[in-house]
């Protein structure tokens, strides 16, 4: 796909900001924007000193893999954000598919937005939002990426780039995900190609058709992963009933 030479999405629209170490790069983008930054911002960091994933859990972030956060204002009205964190995946997948080598296990996504090398955890990804005092929406993308270091206590595979015979450093790693993300958010088209997006994502989708338990806040649900809707939802044929679910941890059986 090629880019509109100033448009919102194009190449040219986003700056960068590399910097040493942060509490976390998702902090540090949500401290510009209610200093009043206009976005399209990246800001990469060589380590995090409170890295943290969904639900508040820790990130580790040793030196040497890559950290990275956009800030986006007002990328689309609130009613069309929830397909936002499946283009995002699609963006990882690109990226990490356009570096490993050809003898490297499979890239997938297990919903909503894991990005798995031979089933196993490759990177992390968490999205957060904030209403401005001024009116304006801060959405944040971040992205943390296992290249040299993975988590040892993770409850399920992980891996890593080098893992996978991909030597590469976050200074040569961050140009790729720059393209793929400008491309994806352009085609994404503030949420109104939902429907491209999310047929993109069934493609690279990870364990449609197989059993799977998803974890909710108040239970676990066991069933066969159906797919996701037009909305991105993740549709549960549970056998009695068929289940439309917006958030949850998803655990192949």
């Amino acid at each position: 796909m090629g880019f509109q030479r100033g448009g919102r999405y194009s190449l040219d629209a986003f700056r960068h900001e590399a910097l040493g170490e942060v509490t976390s790069t998702n902090t540090e983008c949500l401290a510009r924007a209610r200093l009043g930054d206009p976005g399209n911002l990246w800001v990469t960091a060589a380590r995090q000193s409170a890295g943290r994933g969904r639900r508040g859990r820790s990130w580790a972030s040793e030196s040497g893999n890559l950290y990275a956060s956009l800030l986006l204002i007002d990328p689309a009205p609130p009613e069309r954000l929830g397909s936002l964190p499946l283009a995002v995946s699609l963006a990882v997948h690109a990226t990490l598919r356009s570096v490993l080598p050809m003898a490297a296990e499979a890239v997938e996504i297990k919903w909503p937005n894991d990005v798995l090398i031979g089933r196993k955890k490759s990177c992390g990804i968490l999205l957060e939002s904030e209403a401005l005092s001024d009116g304006r929406r801060a959405v944040v993308i971040g992205i943390g990426i296992n290249i040299g270091h993975r988590p040892d206590d993770a409850p399920y595979g992980v891996t890593s780039l080098q893992e996978q015979g991909c030597h590469i450093s976050p200074d040569e790693l961050f140009p790729h995900l720059y393209r793929e993300m400008a491309q994806v958010l352009a085609a994404w088209d503030e949420g109104r190609a939902v429907s491209s997006i999310t047929e993109r994502w069934r493609d690279a989708a990870c364990g449609i058709g197989g059993q799977i338990r998803v974890n909710l806040p108040d239970r676990s649900i066991d069933g066969r992963f159906a797919g996701i809707d037009d909305q991105g939802l993740l549709i549960l044929d549970t056998g009695h009933a068929s289940m439309a679910i917006a958030a949850g941890d998803v655990f192949f059986l």
